[in-house]
């Protein structure tokens, strides 16, 4: 039996600008990803990876190609449908965890949670990326890592499919990373989720499902883990 996609591409490009000063930021991606997967785009900065991710997350839109999810062409959908598609299919977390520093960790999760159709309480997203404890406290009250847990749970507490993380550890030192990557494979496991980390850290690959490794725009390799490191086993 043939694995359910979360999404897949054909063709996609992206190119900015126009004559001798365009780039192209994307060459042709064709990419096949499982449902229920974690998956690592690995590649250095400038290489097209962030484009990709803002690409099948509904925030840009391809000079060419399609990006398909359940079926849909994401590039024939209007601005307000793809608005929709973000607001009940896509998580995002993102290296700076934008909370807002007037809100408690609950009311910056409770943001997504009056929007959706079917969220998780405030209190339920907060318990399992483990900030049970710290629900009342504001944004710098909290640790780095801490803040960016509750930029999890604001993403999953709207039960999203696909939750995109864009360099989730890049502001983080090394022990406070393993946690938030440990939170991802919790929300991975018990949410069903698929969830795709762009990184630029190699280390991270160790325990993804799938590690895609992107160069200039385009697809260079793309390796399966028969097996897997626990986050906490990842050496920095």
């Amino acid at each position: 039996m043939a694995q359910k996609l979360a999404f897949t591409t054909s063709g996609l490009t992206r190119t900015y600008g126009a004559g001798q000063a365009a780039v192209h930021a994307l060459r042709g991606v064709d990419l096949d990803v499982p449902a229920g997967e974690i998956v690592v785009l690995l590649g250095a900065s400038g290489s097209g990876k962030s484009t990709l991710l803002n690409i099948i997350g509904g925030l840009d839109r391809a000079t060419s190609g399609s990006v398909r999810f359940g079926g849909v062409d994401l590039g024939a959908l209007s601005d307000k449908e793809l608005t929709l598609y973000r607001r009940h299919h896509v998580g995002f977390v993102f290296q700076f965890y934008n909370l807002m520093p007037g809100l408690t960790a609950r009311e910056n999760v409770e943001l997504v949670t009056e929007i959706s159709d079917d969220p998780m309480a405030a209190d339920e997203a907060l318990a399992l990326v483990g900030l049970r404890e710290r629900i009342d406290h504001f944004p710098a009250q909290l640790s780095g890592g801490e803040q960016q847990r509750v930029a999890i749970a604001r993403a999953v507490a709207k039960r999203p499919s696909l939750l995109f993380c864009d360099e989730p550890t890049g502001a983080l030192d090394s022990t406070t990373g393993r946690i938030v990557l440990q939170v991802l494979k919790d929300v991975n496991e018990q949410t069903g989720a698929t969830v795709l980390i762009v990184t630029h850290a190699a280390a991270t690959a160790a325990m993804a499902d799938r590690v895609i490794y992107f160069a200039d725009g385009v697809i260079r390799d793309v390796v399966v883990n028969k097996e897997k490191l626990l986050p906490s086993e990842i050496e920095w």
